[in-house]
């Protein structure tokens, strides 16, 4: 028969004196009060471990800190534990694990793993919007909660001041990330599902507008505009390239004069300045060749052909084009991208093959099978291809100042 213990009460407890050496109080029912010799007091709860049998003993914090009715509580809390034959002691040390993992594990945490996962593979803009895009709009918010905790009512409370604003595309463009970001902790094993997957159908959607370009017809009437307005000479110099080229105008104004191969007529543009992070050749027509013979002596002395006014050693920006463009009063009609467009309607309106087209528009085929193509045999077609839009460009400049058009160059 169980020895019967009579339960402390806060009275004894206050009045227990340190001894010579450490001793127990008993409550009863594996709880007992340590008292050690420099009057600190301890709660214990000792316990026989499942399965094995062997005596164990957790602490349950100190006195006066732990009161007795804490005590109970606690010891009925590993009671009830036993009872499902799990050790107190161990659920305790797993939960602490978990605690640890959960501050570890942190949204901000996570997402600045992700990122640091995917800058090697994107450009430098990119990366850096990413980054902001989180800081802004996110972490402020979210960032101290543990991934595995994140809730899609919280997470959809807290971009709703951007759904308000009429954010949308930033909106749409956020929630994909946030979903990459929740695979990732997947695949990494923070949590278990994805519950924020259906973020995105709490909002609407924006409408997307493709690049404002003029209508393939209108393509003198654009140079003309181009061509005389009041603009710098390196301006409409970059628009000349980039029409030719048909790169991205981020592509284009940081052409530099060591990716330019005269030799084989031939830019080599790097996949680190490449949106899809592959490389990229361009076929220099005679045209492009003239506008870069042209622009020699202005910058063949620095890095960039297209060299910044307020410093030379960088190369102008990518909004160049498209600010000088709208203030053509272009604004809705013609974009700097817009010129790719351009070009690829016209092309495709010709009857020029698609996939050439979609290759001189550095487009990353999504059939894998499309993709294996020889990328040689590409290259001599669009050579064909781009030689046909220059002269295009050529004809439709004619009567104008023109740079490429050099038969008919007036430089002012």
């Amino acid at each position: 028969m169980p020895k019967l213990v009579t339960p402390l009460n806060d009275t004894q407890i206050k009045k227990a004196k340190p001894k010579e050496k450490e001793y127990l109080l008993a409550d009863g029912k594996g709880l007992a009060l340590r008292v050690k010799p420099n009057g600190s007091k301890m709660w214990l709860f000792t316990y026989s471990k499942p399965y094995t049998k062997k005596r164990a003993q957790i602490s349950f914090g100190m006195y006066p800190d732990v009161t007795l009715s804490d005590a109970r509580t606690s010891r009925a809390e590993g009671r009830a534990l036993l009872a499902k034959d799990i050790d107190p002691k161990e659920h305790k040390e797993a939960f602490a694990n978990d605690k640890a993992a959960e501050a570890k594990n942190t949204f901000e945490a996570v997402v600045r793993e992700w990122i640091a996962l995917k800058e090697p593979k994107v450009s430098a803009r990119y990366a850096f919007n990413l980054r902001r895009g989180f800081e802004l709009h996110l972490f402020p918010y979210l960032g101290k909660v543990p991934v595995s905790k994140l809730s899609a009512q919280l997470t959809i409370e807290t971009l709703k001041p951007l759904a308000a604003a009429n954010k949308l595309d930033i909106l749409g463009r956020i929630c994909r990330r946030i979903n990459e970001v929740m695979e990732f902790a997947i695949n990494t094993g923070r949590v278990q599902s994805n519950n924020l997957s259906g973020i995105s159908k709490a909002f609407g959607t924006a409408t997307h507008k493709s690049m404002a370009c003029v209508k393939p017809e209108e393509l003198p009437k654009l140079i003309s505009i181009v061509n005389n307005a009041s603009i710098k000479l390196m301006t409409r110099c970059l628009f000349e390239w980039q029409l030719h080229t048909m790169v991205r105008p981020g592509e284009a104004v940081g052409t530099a004069w060591h990716e330019i191969d005269f030799e084989n007529k031939q830019w080599n543009i790097p996949a680190k300045r490449m949106k899809k992070r592959k490389a990229h050749s361009v076929p220099l027509t005679p045209q492009a060749i003239v506008l870069l013979e042209y622009l020699k002596p202005i910058s063949g002395h620095r890095e960039f052909v297209f060299p910044a006014d307020k410093d030379p050693r960088k190369h102008l920006s990518r909004e160049t084009l498209g600010a000088a463009l709208r203030r053509m009063g272009l604004k809705g009609k013609q974009t700097a991208h817009g010129l790719r467009a351009l070009a690829s309607t016209t092309l495709n309106e010709l009857g020029f093959d698609a996939d050439v087209i979609e290759a001189a528009l550095a487009h990353v085929d999504k059939n894998k099978v499309r993709a294996a193509y020889n990328r040689t045999d590409y290259l001599e077609r669009r050579r064909k291809m781009m030689c046909w839009w220059s002269e295009h460009i050529e004809e439709a400049s004619r009567g104008n100042y023109s740079v490429t058009g050099n038969q008919h160059l007036k430089v002012i």
